[in-house]
């Protein structure tokens, strides 16, 4: 039902009720049945122990379940206890996010309005919200929350902040007539007020349309229910990864079986001989690692500004390749600025932007101050009309009142007026602001007695009602060629998308007495106000970073499609051949023409909920990885449905926060463009450790099958293999997830969101380096071994430190895509010490006694060292060398 389209008498016919009367109880009690109570169903809860299940259901994390099994069978329980902790440190960091993760739509609950107004057998009450039934009749006031969906019948002077819905902070005027226009959006719906916004101004009576889900905010709760959470292309690469290592696992652990037992061995001996082997082929720390590396990507992101509430979306980040982007507040500042002003037929530029009280005048370049005729009047004329102020927390200013006031308040501080100037004035009489005479005016008295009127508000209303024009500081009658030359300057206006306002005034005799029409004719015109909420000055630079990284940004408001494309234009966003459309386009479009045309558009205009929904899938579909920005409720669902979802911290609402994996504290465009930075930089790390890990695992593998092939003892012991994987890899490995990022990272294209683990050659390096490490500590074993036939450990503690050795060189190799000599080998020192550490570890097993035994292991001697170093540092300089 098109409820705004019914006037008041087809609206109290079909719910069968009048606003004299209200419902009966029995007329309640019927519909409450029918409808049900006024409230926001949840979604189906998954039980808490369910969700702490749910975080060992990973792939890796049952990798690391298997290491511990396996450890525990070889009678490690020390390992075995290690890899248990980590594994319920990951599950319960796990569990604590998906916590916080689905609470929007309590949040949601919170919106709504505890108690209303309602008429009920012709008395007035007040009842809990939840009991509001369709075809109550409500009454509203400013302050009160809309506590449902409501056709207003009556306004005095109405205003609602709807900006929970559609994302727009300016006050909306409320009517009671009927709009006979189809498929008007929410925010078009002028005799409607919704659930969960706010009354700013005036009062009205309405009678109720829709409750609980049939709501707007209603469709918004079930639109999140429905929408499903995406899985991140890291959280895809490693359970890829975890596949991957179980089949090599349990492949390599058959092959040694089966060949160990036809060549005679004992089958006892080969099975443990192959549970060292899938020990040595599952990097056991690559989980927890992965968790610590995005862990401190998110305290530096911290530090960028940018809160980080799901790990996976840090690396998500780093492969957007499209931005959707909300316009106030995140592109612009969010704060309505004066920026021309037309007065004495002269049309001034105003510096300076948002609230800061610095700024100057300038007319044809030349910079002009308060004795510029008639600038000074008009400035304290729009002063004094005023019921806005201006106040002053940790040293930034904010507008207490009307944004629209408060822009008319900065522009006279911009010329030195201060409150100060307006003290020796007194208000009269006030005609207060109506949203059908769309003007607002006070009768001011001056210290020395005299009353004059001053009217401000939209231009076609005050032009009709100005006999008179002020020019060089004389008042003469107004011509038609003055109307024309001012109705130029609004159209001038309006092309920048400025939004205009008229000042007038009114010299008025003492005592004299008029009513309010006729007080407000015979008018001087004074001037005009020009003004916008401008775009943030570094927003245009970020656009352009973004679009040499291969990101396309995409502006979506709930503004009309001028300011809109005025904004995006100005932010050299829009190209020449771009696309803007609005929600009525997007009304007649069906979803596959969307898909067809979504890469050329790039500014959405007057867009709904379910528009931002359809926008999101529409660029998915296309294979975009989608970053939905956001703050009002009405984002809240796009902002789910996206890839990564980005809400803002300072005017975000907790629903859009909560729904979100990314906050904005500083609410900056700027802080994505340093998140997707940070975001890349963050997987190109993550690919340096698997790197790093995998390659030393090859290396593991290719010694102990080489070494069982050739009929050779085992050179590594299974503990040896579980101390260099979780100890010795360990801290290097959390290192390289500090490594600062490569110079040409944001000049590269986005990842395509298939691409697997491997790309780029990765795969390569970690076969061809984990080839050579295993040749050298095999070769290492093999000459010690047969020197000392009757000394197998020591054989075995050449191998393990050759093993280790060749790793804590080759993490250097890792740094770079290229070459180890094409980056600092001391550039981070995070790696460093790591190194030392791990090296200082090592020296500990060989060379503390009471460990020697647990770990297999006699003292190296000078010589031995000498030869260790030089097979070890091997596999680092030769492709050094090669660049391959």
């Amino acid at each position: 039902m098109q409820w705004y389209q019914l006037d008041k008498d087809t609206l109290e016919q079909k719910l069968h009720v009048t606003t004299e009367r209200g419902l009966t109880a029995k007329q309640v009690e019927n519909r409450r049945k029918q409808h049900g109570t006024n409230e926001l169903e949840a979604g189906k809860q998954t039980p808490k122990w369910l969700i702490f299940i749910k975080q060992f259901q990973d792939f890796m994390v049952l990798v690391l379940l298997a290491a511990t099994l396996i450890a525990g069978l070889l009678g490690e329980y020390i390992d075995a206890i290690a890899i248990l902790v980590i594994v319920f440190v990951n599950g319960f960091m796990g569990y604590f996010q998906e916590q916080k993760a689905e609470k929007s739509l309590a949040k949601l609950k919170e919106l709504s309005a505890p108690f209303a107004y309602v008429l009920r057998e012709q008395k007035w009450e007040q009842i809990p919200s939840k009991d509001i039934v369709v075809g109550d009749v409500i009454q509203m006031r400013s302050g009160d929350r809309i506590p449902a969906d409501i056709r207003i019948v009556d306004s005095q002077s109405m205003e609602t902040e709807e900006s929970t819905l559609t994302g727009e902070s300016l006050p909306v005027p409320k009517y009671a007539k009927a709009v006979n226009k189809e498929d008007l959006g929410p925010q078009d719906q002028s005799n409607m007020a919704f659930m969960g916004t706010l009354v700013t101004r005036g009062s009205g009576i309405g009678i109720v349309v829709g409750t609980g889900m049939k709501t707007v905010m209603g469709q918004i709760a079930s639109l999140m229910v429905k929408t499903k959470k995406i899985i991140t292309p890291l959280e895809n690469k490693l359970a890829e990864l975890g596949k991957i290592l179980i089949v090599i696992a349990l492949a390599l652990t058959a092959l040694v079986v089966i060949v160990g037992v036809y060549q005679g061995q004992p089958a006892y001996n080969m099975f443990l001989a192959g549970v060292s082997l899938a020990v040595a082929a599952i990097p056991e720390g690559l989980p927890a690692i992965v968790t610590v590396a995005l862990s401190l990507g998110v305290q530096r992101m911290i530090k960028k500004n940018a809160i980080v509430r799901k790990l996976s979306a840090v690396e998500t980040l780093g492969c957007a390749s499209v931005i959707c982007s909300d316009k106030t507040g995140t592109m612009t500042e969010n704060q309505m600025t004066v920026k021309e002003i037309y007065v004495n037929d002269n049309k001034l530029h105003v510096t300076g932007d948002g609230y800061d009280l610095i700024g100057d005048f300038f007319s044809n370049k030349s910079k002009v101050n308060d004795s510029f005729p008639n600038l000074q009047s008009m400035l304290l004329y729009g002063m004094l009309c005023n019921h806005s102020s201006i106040i002053v927390k940790k040293g930034k200013n904010f507008i207490n009142g009307d944004p629209t006031d408060g822009a008319l308040l900065v522009a006279a501080r911009k010329l030195g007026l201060t409150q100060a100037d307006g003290e020796s004035f007194r208000v009269v009489k006030e005609i207060p602001f109506d949203s059908t005479r769309k003007r607002m005016s006070m009768v001011v008295e001056d210290e020395n007695k005299r009353q004059f009127l001053i009217t401000k508000g939209a231009p076609d209303v005050l032009l009709p009602r100005s006999t008179f024009v002020l020019t060089n500081n004389e008042k003469r009658l107004m011509k038609e060629a003055d109307q024309d030359r001012i109705n130029k300057v609004i159209n001038e206006m309006g092309e920048k998308a400025l939004r205009t306002i008229a000042i007038a005034i009114k010299p008025l005799s003492s005592g004299s007495e008029q009513s309010d029409g006729l007080l407000e004719n015979d008018l001087t015109f004074i001037g005009l106000y020009g003004m916008i909420d401008p775009p943030r000055k570094e927003v245009k630079a970020a656009i352009e970073d973004c679009k040499k990284a291969g990101i396309k940004t995409v502006m979506i408001t709930g503004d009309h499609e001028k300011t809109a494309r005025a904004i995006a234009t100005n932010l050299n966003l829009l190209p020449k051949d771009g696309l803007v459309l609005d929600g009525n386009q997007l009304n007649q479009m069906s979803t596959e023409e969307l898909r067809e045309i979504i890469d050329r558009v790039y500014v959405f205009a007057r867009v709904t909920p379910e528009h931002k929904l359809k926008i999101v899938d529409a660029f998915q579909h296309k294979g975009h990885i989608v970053a939905m920005t956001g703050d009002g409720v009405n984002d809240a669902p796009a902002i789910k449905a996206s890839n990564i979802g980005i809400s803002m911290g300072r005017s975000g609402t907790d629903v859009a926060k909560e729904a979100s994996s990314l906050i904005l504290m500083d609410d900056n465009f700027t802080t994505i463009k340093a998140a997707i930075n940070e975001g890349r930089n963050i997987y190109e790390n993550i690919r340096k450790f698997i790197r790093y890990l995998l390659a030393s695992n090859v290396g593991e593998i290719l010694v102990m099958l080489f070494a069982m092939l050739l009929g050779l003892p085992l050179p590594l012991v299974p503990v040896q293999i579980l101390w260099v994987n979780l100890v010795t890899d360990g801290l290097p490995a959390m290192a390289l997830g500090l490594d600062q990022p490569e110079a040409d990272v944001m000049s590269r294209k986005p990842r395509h969101p298939k691409e697997g683990i491997f790309a780029r050659g990765l795969g390569f390096k970690i076969v061809s380096r984990g080839i050579l490490i295993g040749l050298v500590t095999l070769v290492a074993f093999m000459m010690t071994y047969q020197n000392n036939p009757d000394n197998l450990v020591y054989g075995q503690t050449v191998a393990f430190t050759t093993l280790v050795m060749a790793q804590l060189i080759h993490v250097f190799d890792c740094r770079s895509e290229r070459s180890v000599f094409s980056r600092n080998p001391f550039g981070n020192k995070y790696l460093v010490l790591a190194v030392l550490s791990s090296l200082a570890m090592l020296l500990c097993v060989i060379y503390f006694e009471p460990l020697q035994p647990i770990f297999h292991t006699v003292f190296l001697d000078l010589r031995d060292w000498i030869f260790i170093l030089a097979l070890s540092a091997i596999p680092t300089v030769f492709f050094g060398f090669t660049k391959k």
